[in-house]
């Protein structure tokens, strides 16, 4: 799975529905001023910058180091570090709440990284975690135009926490209490079906690996589908997210 790309490119594939979920995900999370946060899997930091915008006291994680460097360039006073959820270097209690956006579908122990998540966290305070929706997330109009051609991908839809219950079931697996699953969405509106489309050519996560997989004819075949579906644009996206909270 490859995340190890420049920021930018990420932004433009992912931070386009990441950045508008931000400001959703962390009201959902119950994130205040001066509050101690850490964004687990902050990729190149749209969260955290939406977290630091409002005044929270943000450190944040990701293995990526294209990621890690761009949220130190763009945010100088955010702690953040080189690291994985399932490995997180921080003490014990030593925030108020820990979050996760878009990120636990990818942790090689979800239940191990939530519980990390739950152990930096101080007893009383808050774990929240975001995931797409499978059918109806960001990625599902790549994924429909997929599988008209070839109904056996396996799209994003297995990953952890992609359907209703999924989120709950890990939380309360990790021992959060009092644990919360509700649906979040962001709409974004896509100019051209070019603009939406480019970026699942950058090989970005399991889309973008699916698309660079493909040889020229396949590839020109779902571009093909995928505009009969969208249209030239503008065209919207609602995408939806299972977000749970849970208390340490």
């Amino acid at each position: 799975m490859s995340f190890a790309v420049p920021s930018e490119v990420y932004a433009r594939f992912m931070g386009r529905y990441a950045e508008p979920l931000a400001s959703v995900f962390a009201a959902f999370a119950g994130v205040s001023t001066s509050q101690r946060v850490l964004d687990v899997g902050c990729g190149p930091g749209a969260l955290a910058a939406h977290l630091y915008s409002i005044g929270a006291e943000v450190s944040a994680i990701d293995p990526s180091p294209p990621f890690v460097a761009a949220i130190r360039q763009r945010l100088p006073d955010v702690d953040v570090r080189k690291g994985t959820a399932e490995e997180l270097p921080y003490g014990n209690a030593e925030f108020d709440a820990a979050v996760a956006q878009l990120v636990v579908h990818f942790m090689t122990d979800p239940v191990g990284g939530i519980r990390q998540m739950a152990r930096v966290t101080r007893p009383g305070g808050m774990v929240a975690a975001c995931v797409w929706d499978g059918p109806t997330g960001a990625l599902a109009p790549f994924w429909d135009a997929v599988h008209v051609l070839d109904p056996a991908a396996e799209d994003e839809a297995l990953l952890s926490g992609a359907h209703r219950g999924h989120l709950t079931a890990l939380f309360e697996d990790a021992g959060l209490r009092s644990v919360v699953e509700e649906p979040i969405t962001a709409d974004i509106e896509h100019p051209t079906f070019e603009e939406w489309w480019e970026p699942y050519t950058f090989g970005v996560g399991p889309a973008g690996e699916y698309v660079r997989g493909l040889d020229a004819d396949a590839r020109a075949r779902l571009e093909s589908v995928a505009r009969g579906r969208l249209g030239p644009g503008p065209f919207r996206v609602v995408a939806t997210a299972w977000a749970a909270r849970g208390i340490v």
